[in-house]
């Protein structure tokens, strides 16, 4: 028997008035995946442009997970800013990879590459 988390943990760090880390902790998946957008978005709102998402504490990424990484980058590209993932665990790098998302996305090793590289 599978069981579902709909426990999704995430924290902001303010890196400057643009830029920001969300920390992910949890499960990114259908249950979740509103909670990530609904986050991501209110820090647009707010003027955040530039957007590294932590995904070392990430423990499941679905399908839709990975089709909201995408919608958040549509709406930073929007808001003329960028979204760049970071610190994907070993056992999530394939499916980032294999599913094209990697293309599409930049995917670093660490946060700190991530704000070095940056926009």
């Amino acid at each position: 028997m599978t069981t579902v988390s709909d426990a999704l943990d995430m924290t902001v760090q303010h890196i400057d008035d643009r830029t920001a880390v969300v920390a992910v902790l949890g499960d990114v998946d259908l249950h979740t995946a509103v909670s990530l957008r609904a986050y991501v978005s209110a820090l647009l709102a707010e003027g955040i442009r530039h957007l590294v998402l932590d995904l070392s504490e990430a423990q499941y990424i679905d399908s839709t997970g990975l089709s909201t990484f995408i919608r958040l980058l549509h709406a930073a590209q929007r808001n003329g800013g960028s979204l760049h993932l970071a610190a994907v665990p070993e056992r999530l790098e394939r499916m980032v990879t294999m599913t094209g998302i990697a293309q599409l996305l930049p995917v670093h090793p660490t946060v700190d590459e991530a704000l070095t590289t940056g926009p």
